[in-house]
């Protein structure tokens, strides 16, 4: 049995009302979004969804994240705390305005910062949490962390679009920033593209700002007000995500009602844990940890061979140990910003600081790829498969 694939069209919401929309803006000829209606327009209906009041698109989810870090604006050294199991993303942006990425670990469940834990990493250099809702599943507790500390907390939704934390309040809504991706393999797509949602019109204001070379824009003088770069969405990228956002609801729908399905098919094997609030998660991939003596690596290569498009671990290796921060250059030949705090300051990356983390992605955190367009089929093959597969291990 194949499998629709977000890499193709059979795993994609791809179709009519996408080309209407691709012909719309080639017709105006107008393919710019700062005299075009469509960019504009994907940010008022991306606010909308969420409750919320500003919106701002840019060109790639990495690209929102690095808009909400420059916009609570740390000084070159300040902290901003976040996750080992994630994108590079994540942190890129994070070294990117000369801040120091700091971890902390993991709920060895969910995969999602502990809060615990972030309280504890907070010192005085701390200017934010960066915390992201893995798989699709809602990190919770940490509005309470930062606002117990005082600082922002940035919510990376880009595997989490439509999340619902227990309250029923929408990712993305809950921290002072919520970053989206409308990356090819996300949920939805332009093939790349990112949104910022916000409360606060200040930073809504920076954001913007800095998406576009610190140009205002508003009132029809060249000058730049702060230091930017050019993050800017196209209107054709923006008309494409407007028509994959009215699919949303829909993807999500389907996303869910399979995953409660394999969520039953699975609920009485032993040594197997799934998440346990399958209609607010939002299923980007469909996580498993294993107990032991089951090991990922094991079960995947077995899950593999029967032809489902399963990985163990997610990550080759957590974020606190990837080459990049272990001994890497990071501007020109040098290490700034991670020399610049004071020396009891420095953080500690590597094997044995976040021992979570490390244990999910070694040894107990298996991913199977989920998809709005997977049957009732698939999911009991899927079922069956790895009955079988944790049953010989």
């Amino acid at each position: 049995m194949s499998y629709p694939s977000m890499a193709d069209s059979s795993g994609r919401t791809l179709g009519a009302e996408e080309v209407e929309a691709v012909t719309r803006v080639l017709r105006s000829g107008m393919l710019s979004s700062v005299w075009g209606k469509e960019v504009r327009a994907l940010e008022r209906e991306m606010a909308d969804l969420h409750r919320v009041s500003h919106a701002v698109a840019c060109s790639s989810g990495t690209a929102a994240l690095h808009l909400a870090v420059a916009a609570v604006a740390p000084d070159p050294g300040d902290e901003i705390i976040t996750t080992p199991i994630s994108d590079f993303g994540t942190v890129a942006p994070i070294l990117a305005q000369n801040a120091v990425p700091v971890f902390a670990d993991v709920d060895p469940d969910t995969g999602n910062l502990d809060p615990v834990a972030v309280a504890a990493a907070i010192g005085p250099r701390t200017r934010a949490i960066l915390g992201v809702h893995l798989f699709g599943a809602a990190a919770t507790g940490l509005r309470e962390v930062a606002d117990a500390a005082g600082i922002p907390l940035i919510e990376d939704c880009a595997q989490a679009w439509l999340t619902r934390y227990p309250d029923d309040r929408l990712a993305g809504a809950v921290g002072t920033i919520g970053c989206f991706s409308l990356q090819q393999w996300k949920h939805i797509t332009c093939g790349d593209g990112g949104l910022t949602i916000t409360e606060d019109a200040a930073l809504a204001r920076r954001m913007r700002l800095f998406a576009d070379k610190g140009w205002p824009r508003d009132d029809g003088v060249r000058r730049h007000e702060s230091f930017g770069v050019n993050y800017r969405m196209t209107e054709l990228s923006g008309a494409v995500a407007r028509a994959q956002l009215t699919k949303l609801p829909g993807v999500l729908a389907d996303r869910r009602r399979t995953a409660r399905r394999l969520v039953a098919a699975l609920a009485d094997l032993p040594r197997v844990r799934v998440p346990a609030d399958p209609d607010r998660h939002a299923w980007w991939l469909f996580p498993i940890v294993l107990d032991p003596p089951l090991t990922n690596r094991e079960v995947a290569d077995r899950l593999v061979r029967a032809g489902i498009p399963a990985r163990a671990g997610y990550l080759a290796e957590p974020l606190h140990c990837a080459p990049a921060l272990m001994g890497g250059p990071i501007y020109g030949t040098s290490r700034y910003p991670l020399t610049v705090p004071p020396a009891e300051r420095v953080p500690t990356y590597g094997w044995g600081t976040q021992p979570n983390a490390e244990r999910l992605i070694t040894q107990t955190l298996l991913v199977i790829d989920w998809n709005e367009h997977y049957t009732d089929a698939h999911v009991d093959e899927i079922a069956k498969a790895v009955r079988a597969a944790v049953t010989d291990a």
